[in-house]
């Protein structure tokens, strides 16, 4: 397997690693970079705050990268794209864009990454979602909202979302990393094995306890539910960690498996798999992910008219 591949397991498994060349996908024109002060969900404006480009916003006394694109439409929720670790919100440029035709979208660049501030110090799942209340706070109000995750984002989509059921109407998960991650690869990669398998074993926990640029600590947890929201989880058709040499089918049954778990976030939810796809299911397959992401939010939208 080449070092290509390599990262591309690491990309999977949770995050983007050092020097592991991305292809980026068109960025969003952006606006002139403001500074405004975020109030607390008390303060939350009925419709949000309707800015095009990106802005930047205080969040907890942090400066926090946000880009939005579309117009609110009455009884549409907000689209909400989270990024994977290691990326910033221009990885999802592309899908936003198109997504923008048709519903009122925002992305925003966790703290540690993108153009938002360091976060003080080790961050938690709590922590972050703090930073991404703060958010909603400012570019939803009120308005519904569908989280969009890939990867790491989209674990932190399904951490989010049972604790704020007052918002958080549909998620769509794609390639999200298992709940279950560290555990897995344990598991899948015994503590005996030499190569490669076991380096990425490695990498991939100790950037999971936190040695990533977000600083953020994802220990394993159980799926909990977030009631009867629209769920959709997508997952990679193309097998490429089974490249990994000895260990790799057992690490796609592995995230196989992982992805089923995530059903377990609602009870209307569904799996489905990307064929001509890797773990950038949004750039390998941009319309699956876009039509998937429309499908959610019409189902949101017809319950909330």
């Amino acid at each position: 397997m080449s070092r290509n591949g390599k990262a591309s397991a690491v990309i999977a498994l949770c995050c983007t690693v050092a020097g592991a060349g991305l292809v980026g996908v068109g960025g969003i024109a952006t606006a002139a970079a403001d500074t405004v002060a975020v109030a607390g969900a008390q303060g939350r404006a009925h419709s949000g705050d309707v800015f095009t480009g990106t802005k930047k916003i205080k969040v907890d006394g942090k400066s926090v990268n946000v880009s939005c694109a579309g117009r609110p439409v009455r009884h549409q929720p907000v689209v909400v794209l989270l990024h994977g670790g290691g990326d910033s919100l221009e990885t999802m440029a592309g899908i936003q864009q198109t997504l923008s035709e048709k519903n009122r979208v925002c992305s925003y660049d966790r703290l540690g990454a993108g153009a938002s501030d360091q976060p003080d110090g080790p961050q938690s799942i709590k922590d972050s979602g703090k930073i991404l209340t703060g958010v909603l706070d400012r570019v939803a109000g009120d308005a519904p909202v569908v989280l969009a995750g890939h990867s790491l984002g989209g674990l932190f989509a399904a951490r989010y979302a049972p604790d704020h059921r007052d918002r958080v109407k549909g998620l769509v998960l794609m390639d999200a990393t298992s709940p279950t991650q560290s555990a897995d690869l344990i598991n899948e990669v015994p503590a005996s094995a030499t190569g490669m398998a076991p380096e990425l074993r490695d990498q991939t926990l100790a950037i999971l306890k936190g040695d990533n640029p977000e600083k953020l600590v994802v220990p394993d947890g159980k799926v909990r539910s977030a009631g009867h929201i629209p769920v959709e989880v997508i997952k990679h058709g193309k097998q490429y960690l089974a490249a990994v040499p000895e260990y790799g089918q057992a690490m796609e049954d592995g995230w196989t498996k992982g992805q089923h778990k995530w059903l377990g976030v609602s009870s209307r939810s569904h799996l489905s798999v990307a064929k001509n796809s890797e773990h950038y299911i949004y750039v390998d397959q941009p319309e699956l992910a876009v039509k998937t992401i429309q499908r959610v939010t019409a189902q949101v939208a017809s319950h909330h008219a």
